[in-house]
Parts: structure tokens; sequence; C-alpha cells
């Protein structure tokens, strides 16, 4: 039987080809910033950095769970077995050349992370893990490629805003001002968590990338950049799979052969 070798995303386009490698779990994203371990979970706002992880159940190796087969197959994170309450969180992209868009986001989530419960809205997208897990995870989401910090915001609450104009310095609006524009450092600082609670010290999340760069590596289809009318290949591929789906729910026999 020959090996299955999974296809991401079709299309020829840039959009599509960035869209291949954020699916790809074997694609390593590429690193842009670094944000301390203490200063993420500041931002997340669910516990005080040091703080032990709170839980809501025992570890499992003291559970006592009766023998099954597919707690045999399928190895528990290190959030799962340590009974981790459940966390988020949630990220806003702009409609300006953003990295991702929400629904390239939520498939990401699906194709390179384990243990995690994604939703997926107009312009938001909440991640949900065990504790642990998600920091580790996040931590990812936030120092990589997939993360501007103009572009994309860490938002808990009230994440309206993402199809909106830029400011003078090229933010996305964001109606609690979690983040700001630091003039003297060039950078986007958090004055807020995701939630909105003030912060003790501002922290930084890096410098915007500049927009010609965005462009490059941002997987979103706009008129004014690389319009999804001029992906044939993708138009054709979305083309028969609404077919095929019409004709087989009136007769599955008449798929073959096409």
């Amino acid at each position: 039987m020959p090996e299955y070798k999974p296809q991401y995303y079709p299309g020829s386009t840039l959009p599509s080809k960035n869209r291949r490698k954020y699916l790809d779990p074997e694609y390593k994203l590429q690193k842009l910033r670094t944000i301390s371990d203490d200063d993420l979970v500041r931002i997340m706002g669910h516990r005080v950095p040091g703080e032990a992880y709170k839980s809501t159940h025992p570890p499992l190796e003291e559970t006592g769970e009766p023998a099954c087969p597919i707690r045999e197959i399928v190895t528990p994170t290190p959030g799962a077995k340590a009974g981790d309450r459940i966390r988020y969180i949630q990220f806003t992209d702009s409609v300006y050349y953003a990295p991702v868009t929400p629904y390239v986001r939520a498939w990401m989530y699906h194709t390179r992370y384990r243990g995690v419960d994604v939703g997926v809205l107009s312009g938001r997208v909440p991640l949900e893990a065990r504790e642990r897990d998600l920091e580790k995870v996040a931590k990812e989401l936030v120092e990589t490629e997939i993360f501007d910090s103009a572009r994309c915001g860490i938002r808990g609450a009230t994440v309206h805003g993402h199809a909106l104009r830029l400011d003078e310095n090229g933010l996305m609006f964001d109606a609690y001002r979690r983040y700001l524009f630091n003039k003297k450092t060039g950078e986007v600082d958090y004055v807020k968590d995701q939630i909105g609670v003030p912060l003790d010290k501002p922290i930084s999340v890096g410098k915007p990338i500049p927009e010609t760069e965005l462009r490059k590596r941002t997987s979103e289809f706009r008129i004014d950049g690389n319009a999804f009318r001029d992906d044939k290949e993708l138009i054709s591929w979305m083309q028969r799979i609404h077919m095929l789906r019409t004709i087989a729910g009136f007769d599955p026999e008449k798929v073959k052969g096409i």
C-alpha cells in the first residue's frame, strides 16, 4: 500500500503557498521575536508568573481509571497527565495583510498541535487546551512569523476591530487599547492583558513587520494584493468539491469517474 501523503492546500498564488507552509507541521515556523515565559503568562492573565498550575482532577496515574484501549493508544499531553484546568488564548487577525486568516489559523492549530480545542469566527479564533500545554503552544504562536505585533491582537474579550482602518502607526484598532505603539523603541507594548486588565508594566511584543514583508508572508487574498480570482488552480479545486458534494447528495453513484 502506498504511503499517504497529506495535501494541505491547493493553489499556485502566494497566499495559497503560504497556507500550505503554515498548515504543514513539517514546516518549521520562522522565529522573529522572543517573549519571556513570565511576560506571556502576564498577557494571557490566567495565573501569576511562578504560581503553580491549578488542576481539575488528580494526575492520571492517580485516578485509577478502568482499562481502556484508547487510553493505551493515545499518549496524554503533559497538561492532561497532570490534571491541569482548561485555559484559552484568543487571536484577532487584521484584514490588512495579517500573516494568517481566522480559518487558516484554525486549520493550522488542528494540523500542528495535540489536545487543543479550536473555535473560529469571522475575526477571532479561541484556542483552548490544558494550561501548561497552552502556554507552550502560545509561545510559538506569538514568537514566530504567523504573528505580527501590529496586525495580530491577543484579545480575550471585546475583539471587534479587525476590519477597521489601521492607525497612523499601522496598528489594528482595539476598543480596549490593550497595546500601544512605543515611539521611542518602535515596538508595540501590551499595557493590558488579553481581557483588558491593566498590567503592572508594559510588555513589548516587538516591532511591526514592514508591510512589504507582510505582503510576502500573508495568507490573505485581497483584490489589491493577490486576488482569489487569479488562483485558477484553487478555484478549480473548490468548484470540484462543491460539484461532487451536490451530485453525491442526490446520487452517490454519479461521482464515479469524475
